[in-house]
């Protein structure tokens, strides 16, 4: 017996309440977006699993169907596929919130991803059903929220595991903190977590109708500023806002800080090595308050950072950099912590 499973990419629409039909359109009709649906093919491996639309990871199996979105995937370390590069119906789960593309490169350290035959768009009315049809919509794009600016050299530099320190530690002393994800591939569990240290809210570019942020920069900046008005209008004292990947990658980094930029009171870089710290800096000209992430691991590299870039780096696992870590809060945010 077969199921069929929601992507987390389907959370912001109705499919739990509301029918529809699904029907097979030709690839000229299709666009980054669609929702559709994928039959699971192939032999299972180890990331045959989907996340839904609650964040929890579901195995999946052959014959089981999926309910995801096309989308466009640039990640560095793991693989690079779009919705445009499918050929004979034949498709990939680019992440395992249900973003649906062909891989054209993938990392030999990565096990084999779900393969999924594509059997149509979700239908209303002759119409096809699309992310955009549940984003955010604002006339009004002002933002004036106090943000911590996280950003990463690369991904899996530790960027999640910083906003969530920080969001944990303004927390605690009765701050109201939003949570955000601005840029990169729909997947749900990085920005739960920030729920889970205690933002009292947390959205991300899902919310604003895009699969991924791998998108022409007008269309980015069209959809994230009815986001960030939304921020506004429930007067948090703090966003704590990441912007995935290095903002030298095609995931509109760059574009979310320039949006955040008159705001931004304090940037933390999550690097994979010094060297990473020092290519950041120079090519974009951001001088981040404090450098953490795997390129904290040693004294050593901690003292590469300052020598070749001039900024502290702290290892924010260690609970002994707890006391300084609150200073810099302290220093940049104007808050205040109880010794």
């Amino acid at each position: 017996m077969s199921n069929t499973l929601y992507g987390s990419l389907a959370r912001i629409a109705d499919f739990d309440t509301q029918p529809y039909s699904v029907v097979a359109l030709p690839q000229s009709q299709w666009d980054s977006g669609d929702y559709v649906n994928g039959l699971v093919t192939g032999a299972p491996s180890e990331l045959y699993n989907i996340e839904n639309c609650r964040g929890t990871m579901i195995p999946v199996h052959p014959g089981d169907h999926v309910i995801g979105a096309f989308g466009h995937r640039e990640a560095t370390l793991e693989g690079v596929g779009s919705w445009r590069d499918i050929r004979d119906n034949k498709m990939d789960a680019l992440t395992t919130a249900g973003l649906f593309g062909a891989f054209t490169s993938v990392s030999r350290f990565l096990p084999k991803t779900i393969s999924l035959n594509y059997c149509g768009h979700l239908m209303r009315d002759g119409q096809k059903v699309c992310m955009s049809d549940f984003a955010m919509t604002s006339d009004e794009v002002e933002f004036n929220v106090p943000t911590i600016l996280l950003v990463g050299t690369s991904m899996s530099a530790g960027k999640t595991m910083t906003g969530r320190l920080v969001v944990q530690q303004l927390s605690a002393l009765g701050l109201k903190i939003f949570g955000a994800k601005l840029t990169g591939a729909g997947r749900y569990r990085d920005i739960l977590s920030f729920r889970d240290a205690g933002a009292v809210e947390i959205v991300d570019f899902v919310d604003a109708g895009l699969p991924t942020t791998v998108v022409p920069e007008a269309t980015f900046r069209d959809a994230i500023r009815p986001l960030l008005h939304y921020i506004t209008r429930q007067e948090p004292d703090f966003l704590v806002a990441e912007a995935g990947a290095s903002p030298l990658e095609p995931y509109n980094g760059e574009a979310a800080i320039n949006e955040l930029r008159d705001n931004i009171r304090c940037t933390l870089l999550a690097a994979s090595d010094p060297y990473a710290v020092l290519g950041v800096q120079q090519a974009f000209g951001l001088n981040p308050d404090l450098v953490t992430g795997p390129t904290t691991n040693t004294s050593a590299a901690i003292n590469l950072v300052k020598k070749l870039t001039g900024v502290p780096a702290l290892n924010i696992l260690d609970p002994d950099s707890i006391p300084t870590f609150r200073q810099l809060l302290s220093r940049t945010l104007g808050v205040h912590f109880e010794r």
